[in-house]
């Protein structure tokens, strides 16, 4: 019960590895938001865990979906401890040229622009508490680009870059603020990543990985639970991999 008495807000929740995170935080102890765009998917993963989850929807691109949904949280927990921003989109591996305006633009709105978001209207209430913990969830794209993936790669090498800044303005707020780089793994993003789901191009990709396999919900829920937790209350900046050592 690492988590007991914590209340969180899981973006991207309903699938993947947020759904993962979700679980994970429900079998520690959070009272869980899962902030979504699928609110049937949602409420499903919220049915399945049980504890005290509740679901809103929200587009984490857009200013007045976040305002409502820190409004949701704060009304429905009354304190907001955790906020994991895992929502997250990509465009199809393209060369960098090829990439439509409006494929960056999702990509930088939905990945990017939503930290800045959450941060707007989360970071208060956690200021106010004197404690908060924020965990980005990145990609090892942005430490160990592939190639045509160009723009997604930039937008969590920001990512991890805006984690350390905001761990530093953030620190004497008793606010941590940390980022997970997992490998791909099986979520919706998977065949996007690849261009196409196949034996041989998931083998292609395996073959990057010295562990031999994707990353999974529960590796990814495991890392996250640690970094929220007051177990590492010490741990404040930092950018870690989920990859089974393919940034080595």
């Amino acid at each position: 019960m690492r988590l007991n008495g914590k209340t969180a807000i899981v973006t991207g929740g309903a699938s993947g590895f947020g759904a993962g995170i979700v679980r994970k935080f429900v079998a520690e102890g959070a009272r869980v938001m899962i902030a979504d765009l699928n609110t049937d998917m949602a409420q499903e993963v919220a049915s399945e865990v049980g504890g005290d989850v509740r679901v809103v929807q929200a587009n984490v691109a857009q200013g007045a979906d976040v305002e409502a949904m820190g409004q949701t949280t704060l009304e429905a927990f009354g304190r907001i401890d955790i906020l994991v921003n895992n929502a997250g989109t990509t465009h199809l591996p393209s060369p960098m040229e090829d990439v439509t305006e409006e494929d960056f633009d999702k990509v930088f709105a939905v990945n990017c622009k939503s930290v800045y978001l959450t941060a707007r209207t989360i970071v208060p209430v956690m200021k106010a508490q004197g404690s908060g913990v924020i965990l980005n969830i990145a990609s090892t794209a942005g430490v160990s680009p592939r190639p045509r993936l160009n723009w997604y790669n930039a937008s969590k090498g920001w990512m991890n870059n805006a984690t350390k800044g905001m761990a530093v303005e953030l620190a004497p707020e008793g606010i941590r603020v940390n980022a997970l780089n997992p490998v791909a793994g099986e979520t919706p993003l998977l065949k996007s990543f690849m261009g196409e789901d196949t034996p041989e191009m998931r083998a292609k990709f395996l073959a990057t990985i010295p562990l031999g396999r994707f990353s999974t919900a529960e590796d990814m829920g495991n890392a996250a639970c640690y970094l929220c937790s007051d177990e590492a209350s010490m741990i404040t900046g930092v950018c870690m991999e989920v990859d089974g050592g393919r940034c080595i």
